[in-house]
Order: C-alpha cells, then structure tokens, then sequence
C-alpha cells in the first residue's frame, strides 16, 4: 500500500433518511389522536468481510480466515454473526483471487451461499486490506447506504455488538468503532530509548466491526488512492475517516471480538467455544 501525504480532503455528505407518519392515541379529550412525524433510517446495511490476508503469524496451512474452529472456519462464523445480529442485509466477503474457489466451497457446503434472507457474494480482495476494502466498496450497487468493515478473524464477535455498531450510524455518526480500554502501559518509543508514556486513561483498543456512511467512506477512499503523496498509511478504515476530516464515535466493544491472528489467539478462542459457545450469539441490542 502506498504511503500518504497528511493533506486533509473534507467531504460533507447528509445521510438520507426517510420520513414516516404515524399517529398516536393521547388521553386528552379535546383532541383523542394526535399525529407526529417520526424520521426512519431505511438505508441498506452491506457488511464487508476481510478475508483476503495471509495470516502467516498463526502459522497454518491455509489463510486465517478458513482455519476452523471446532468444526467451522472463522469466516463462515463471521457470517453466521451478521446474519443473527439482524442489522445486516447483504454480505461481500473479500478473498484473494487463489482462494476463490475454496471458499465460494465452504460457505455453499455450509449454506451461506443460497439463503435468501442475507445475500452473501465474494469479491476478490487486494495485496494490502485497504485495497480490499476499496474493492468491496466499488461492488457496492447503491449509492447511499451504511457500510460495516469486519475482520472475519474476529469469528467470535457478538452479534449484539455488530448491531451496536449499526444502530449509531443509523442515528446519524458518519464513522463509529467499538473500543476496549488498553490494560498494559505503552511507551512511545525512537530505536531502543522511551520518549513517552501517554496515560491509559487517554488510549483504547480498536476492534471491528466498524461502521460507516457509505458515501462519506468512498468519498475518502478516492482522495486515499487518487493522492500521489499522502505522507498516511491507513492502518484501518476509521483512521482514513480521520485523515478525511470525520469524526469518528467510539461504542463499548467487547472481549469476545478479539483477532485470531496468533497461535496462542487461537488456544484462546478454542477454549472460550470450549466453555461459552452456546452463549457467543447473543441476543442483538443497543
């Protein structure tokens, strides 16, 4: 991915909203029914999936994304969440070219592919996730719309979480993210000296799903790739927001959707489906 220069392209993009009317009963005599305007957010929700990396740190035969957890892969597990949580209403999951076929098999074996209530389709990611993203962004048909970007490595993400997300951007922020407090110290560091120790009380870990306006987040993706020298490397999709010019909301994240990126993420998430499996698809809320 290339590096980007810190100029800062603004886009203000309204999100659209439909309004409906409904009428009420009231107590008073002189007027028995009253009737209010209330504003809906219809917008389609398309969740992206990043499957496309490599995931050599774990160490497996085959990309993280299609290692399985006891008897499913992460990736079918992540979609099994957006299907529960009820918010989404399609799904593109983003591969690479050489994994295609292989996993076009395994979400049609767990019949992920045929169900008519979340259309779930594949799209060919690139060498880097921003560039994944980007391409899944393009296969986007609408115009309008809210988009969720999720690590489908994070297979053991609550659906309650994921509806969390959504329910924000529904009500308005054009970028939102979940976070957990960070429990170590960090030190800011130049080669092998401490330069900082910025407070714990000041700093959050960032989890996915990430939810987003989906026009303001290709707004900031064509200034991201059409820019010659950003002096930026994206590391997520909110920070591109940021460099944008957005402000980004932060949502309670939760434990449960930590990375399966190691070997010992893995022991982890074994051992949590071990003893909790029959509690991880929670009941989808605010």
């Amino acid at each position: 991915m290339r590096t980007l220069r810190g100029r800062t392209t603004v886009t203000t993009v309204r999100s659209r909203t439909s309004t409906s009317t409904t009428s009420i009963l009231t107590p008073t005599t002189t007027s028995p029914q009253c009737t209010v305007s209330v504003t809906v957010d219809d917008r389609r929700v398309t969740a992206l999936l990043a499957a496309a990396g490599r995931g050599t740190r774990l160490g497996a035969p085959v990309p993280k994304a299609f290692v399985s957890l006891r008897g499913m892969t992460l990736v079918e597990r992540s979609v099994r969440a957006m299907a529960t949580s009820g918010v989404i209403d399609d799904v593109i999951v983003l591969v690479s070219p050489d994994m295609a076929d292989y996993a076009r098999t395994i979400l049609d074996r767990a019949g992920l592919l045929d169900d008519p209530g979340l259309p779930v389709r594949l799209v060919h990611g690139g060498g880097e996730r921003a560039d994944s993203v980007w391409a899944g962004l393009r296969a986007i048909d609408s115009d309008d719309g809210v988009v969720v970007i999720h690590d489908a490595a994070r297979a053991l993400t609550p659906p309650g979480l994921i509806a969390r997300v959504v329910h924000r951007v529904r009500r308005g922020e054009v970028a939102v993210i979940p976070v957990v407090p960070v429990t170590d110290t960090i030190k800011v560091v130049d080669g092998d000296h401490v330069v900082d120790t910025p407070p714990r009380s000041d700093l959050r870990a960032v989890q996915t799903p990430q939810g987003f306006d989906l026009a303001a987040l290709r707004a900031a993706n064509i200034a991201y790739f059409s820019s010659d020298a950003p002096g930026f490397t994206a590391t997520d999709d909110a920070s591109l927001m940021e460099w944008a010019g957005h402000t980004v909301t932060c949502v309670k994240g939760d434990p449960m959707a930590l990375k399966v990126t190691t070997p010992m993420d893995m022991i982890l998430a074994r051992h949590i489906t071990d003893e909790a499996e029959p509690t991880i698809f929670e009941v989808p809320g605010d």
